[in-house]
């Protein structure tokens, strides 16, 4: 791990709770900005010093999206460093929680996912000394002020960290924008306050995204998505032909519909890559007439041909198409990872570092490509629902079978 100091955002985060600091009346912190920019790590260690500096014996809790990511981005980078200073730790898994004492000091941080209305259940009843919401945007209202409603012991503050979403988010309007009056510390994180990237490792990230992704996760701005989904694959160039190899394994992914169009891709990986090799797409509309499950089906096996599949990946409301295909058992079929926003941020992702590449025989794909558009309305983000089931077989693949590339890597920064 290369370790450098903190830079001077990043300290500020550390220290604005000290007594003398001229942040220490706020009631809370706000971090957002882009990605990589150094924010999270940071805000964990202070949440953890500050519970130490204020309580003894106390309940705090850590909250992300979901538990996988509560780990993942916080309590896996912040054990080593905390340990490192000194603490002992000891995580308490079948039970979501983590033990830190110092100094025959201890407190106690609870593990919560918040990643629907469902969540709020969850942390209802406890009473906590303090918040950290990582990712806060990506959660309900609900889930949020359900924990904020948690922390009703004298001195308890919220520590909240999120990437920009679209200007009419709830945390953004409520929060942000409300700063002064709810007596709010808001830092702005650019990925240049993280010193412990380099310039090559920085280029890098900024090729990854594009268009809203581009301005939220690079540029930290809270806009709206407007335009093409996949601008870049707008360049006949971005498409490939099909390699001349034989792939090491096959899989097929399926939007399936009745009176909407089916789309199904067969993916082929070579090399590290997986390829969009060919596809299956009929327009019911289009064709005057609509195909029953059983004739689908006939074209999910003319598209597998005599290739080994590992798996069909469908989309989970198609029900019937499920059944049919398992009825006949020649496929694995599983249900597809059905986000669609995330998901649309992992296929842009995918395809600008190379993961995935569609190939020149998938016309329709092509097509859809230059047509996939969001909605403008800017109350929330979401596509147009118009010439999408490409698109959405695609996501499927990348969500279900690509693994996102923010598990792979994170940047670490820490004091000396």
């Amino acid at each position: 791990m290369n370790l450098k100091r903190f830079s001077k955002k990043q300290l500020r985060v550390l220290t604005w709770w000290c007594e003398g600091s001229p942040d220490c009346s706020n009631n809370s912190i706000i971090c957002d900005g882009a990605v990589r920019s150094g924010k999270t790590l940071c805000m964990s260690i202070s949440f953890v010093m500050w519970a130490f500096y204020r309580f003894n014996q106390s309940s705090f809790a850590i909250c992300s999206k979901t538990i996988r990511s509560v780990r993942r981005n916080v309590i896996v980078p912040l054990i080593p460093v905390m340990r490192e200073m000194g603490f002992d730790v000891k995580e308490k898994y079948s039970e979501n929680y983590v033990d830190f004492w110092i100094n025959k000091r201890h407190n106690r941080f609870y593990l919560f996912g918040g990643k629907d209305e469902s969540s709020a259940a969850l942390i209802q009843g406890m009473t906590l000394s303090g918040i950290f919401l990582d990712e806060v945007a990506l959660m309900p209202r609900s889930f949020v002020e359900q924990a904020l409603a948690r922390c009703s012991v004298d001195g308890s503050k919220f520590f909240f960290n999120c990437n920009p979403e679209y200007p009419q988010h709830w945390f953004r309007q409520e929060w942000i924008l409300k700063q002064q009056e709810k007596k709010v510390l808001y830092i702005h994180f650019k990925m240049e306050d993280n010193p412990s990237l380099s310039k090559e490792v920085l280029e890098r990230y900024k090729g990854l995204y594009s268009g809203p992704f581009y301005q939220r996760f690079v540029e930290g701005k809270w806009i709206a998505a407007s335009g093409t989904v996949y601008p870049f694959m707008s360049d006949d160039k971005e498409f490939c032909n099909v390699p001349d190899q034989k792939a090491e394994k096959y899989i097929i992914s399926c939007d399936y519909g009745t009176v909407n169009p089916s789309s199904f891709g067969l993916w082929g990986l070579i090399d590290g890559v997986w390829y969009r090799l060919k596809e299956y797409y009929y327009d019911s509309r289009a064709a005057g007439f609509q195909k029953t499950d059983e004739e689908h089906y006939s074209g999910l096996c003319e598209l597998a041909g005599d290739k080994t599949i590992e798996k069909v990946i469908v989309d989970p409301s198609a029900a019937s198409f499920i059944q049919t295909i398992r009825r006949h058992g020649k496929f694995i079929v599983c249900p597809a990872d059905n986000r669609v926003i995330d998901g649309i941020r992992c296929v842009s992702t995918a395809l600008r570092s190379g993961k995935i590449k569609i190939c020149n025989t998938c016309k329709d794909a092509m097509r859809e490509f230059g047509l996939y558009r969001w909605d403008n309305s800017g109350v929330k983000d979401c596509p147009i629902k118009e010439n999408d089931h490409a698109m959405d077989d695609i996501r499927y693949f990348v969500t279900s079978v690509i693994e996102n590339s923010d598990d792979g890597f994170f940047a670490l920064v820490a004091y000396r």
